[in-house]
């Protein structure tokens, strides 16, 4: 599910890992350690995020038909090419000297995404158990810029008729906490400044919260390929929730729809 796995715009890891394995009994536990940097995309692939100093931990325990993992991975996180942040920053820096406004230099401080601690921490279980499969997640995201902190989950059930799957998700992400805009509303010398602070895509309250459900089947028609088909209802919070490019004031909900076939 998006509201899960959107947390996080990395998607790889320049450096290196180790794998450990165990057997105790009947469950085996695998660990893994890694360390590098990463980049990836935000905003449609507009803005460029860089993380240095990747630290990324990855146990999980299976026992007969379950599945537990925990994941954490630690970076110091930049966001690069946007101009209107970097306009915006520099706005606040000058605005907070020339008019001794220490509030106004301290948001710009924290709204600056250069080399800030982010982490992302999350568990997981699985079930797949006679013709019942099941599986959940649920993580936090904290940063220490302007993106917002988050608390993600899903919830997914099957039953297994044969080579047939049908299946049902639920998934949720929500903001903890954002940036206050700290720009004194009703000061017109101040007021492209406010406008420009509660412009930014993560600050306001509920950007990038929504829930999906979702039904779907999964057919195992050959040895070596499946057929999926899956229906979304998204349902955006305040704005226009984890969408790319949606008009502005745009809160509706969505019916998405996919068929793939994995070989």
């Amino acid at each position: 599910p998006g509201e899960m796995y959107s947390q996080v715009p990395f998607d790889k890891l320049d450096g290196i890992d180790a794998t450990w394995q165990r057997s105790f009994g009947d469950t085996t536990v695998t660990g893994q350690l890694a360390y590098g940097r990463s980049e990836g995309r935000l905003s449609g692939g507009v803005l460029k995020a860089e993380g240095k100093d990747v630290l990324a931990l990855n146990v999980v325990a299976e026992h007969g038909p379950f599945t537990g993992r925990f994941g954490r991975v630690d970076a110091k996180v930049s966001v690069k090419h946007s101009v209107g942040l970097t306009t915006l920053l520099g706005g606040l820096r000058n605005a907070g000297a020339a008019l001794r406004q220490p509030q106004l230099t301290a948001m710009a401080d924290q709204l600056d995404p250069t080399e800030k601690d982010a982490s992302f921490t999350s568990f997981g279980l699985a079930m797949d158990w006679n013709n019942i499969v099941a599986q959940s997640e649920f993580a936090k995201r904290k940063t220490d810029t302007y993106v917002n902190d988050t608390t993600s989950w899903y919830l997914m059930g099957g039953y297994r008729f044969g080579k047939v799957l049908p299946y049902v998700i639920h998934g949720k992400v929500s903001i903890d906490g954002h940036p206050a805009n700290v720009v004194p509303a009703g000061v017109p010398a101040l007021a492209a400044l406010r406008a420009g602070a509660a412009s930014l895509p993560y600050i306001g309250i509920g950007q990038g919260e929504q829930s999906t459900t979702s039904l779907g089947v999964r057919w195992d028609f050959h040895s070596s390929a499946a057929l999926k088909v899956q229906f979304d209802r998204v349902k955006p919070g305040v704005g226009s929730g984890l969408l790319l490019n949606a008009k502005p004031g745009f809160n509706r909900d969505v019916t998405v729809g996919a068929v793939a076939v994995d070989f």
